[in-house]
């Protein structure tokens, strides 16, 4: 009688051990929030010149949603290619607002990358820049 006695704490505190893993891995839920990405995508120079009227520029904006090792794209979008005048000025930008739902807020982040390609009579040359959005809201200009 007195070995079942000894063994007793013992299996009630690993009984109570499993059970408080368990429910704590079951009762724990992340928050998830909304994260707002706006752009504004402007000329930067003056491209009256004889020389761009036959430059144009694509532009290829990609955001993906990250957490640890795991990345998946969520938005994705190229804007046709334009000749650098036709782009407006700072004052005028072409804006674009994107809201990606359920993002874990302790866990997630997004990364906004865009490539801009420079194209000049077949000779293309690109340009590549990004962002981290942590926050609930990021903005992000893109000069052409």
């Amino acid at each position: 009688m007195k070995n079942y006695l000894l063994w007793l704490p013992l299996v009630w505190f690993g009984f109570g051990a499993a059970i408080y893993t368990t429910a704590k891995g079951t009762t724990a839920t992340e928050k998830t929030v909304n994260k707002n990405i706006s752009f504004a995508v402007y000329k930067g120079n003056n491209y009256t010149s004889e020389v761009y009227n036959s430059t144009s520029a694509t532009l290829h904006i990609t955001i993906t949603k990250v957490k640890g090792n795991n990345r998946s794209v969520v938005w994705d979008k190229t804007f046709d290619a334009r000749l650098l005048k036709q782009y407006p000025s700072l004052e005028n930008a072409l804006t674009q607002n994107v809201t990606i739902p359920n993002v874990l807020d302790k866990k997630e982040h997004l990364e906004v990358t865009y490539i801009l390609t420079y194209d000049s009579n077949g000779n293309e040359l690109q340009m590549q820049s990004g962002t981290v959005v942590y926050g609930n809201s990021d903005k992000l200009n893109i000069t052409i």
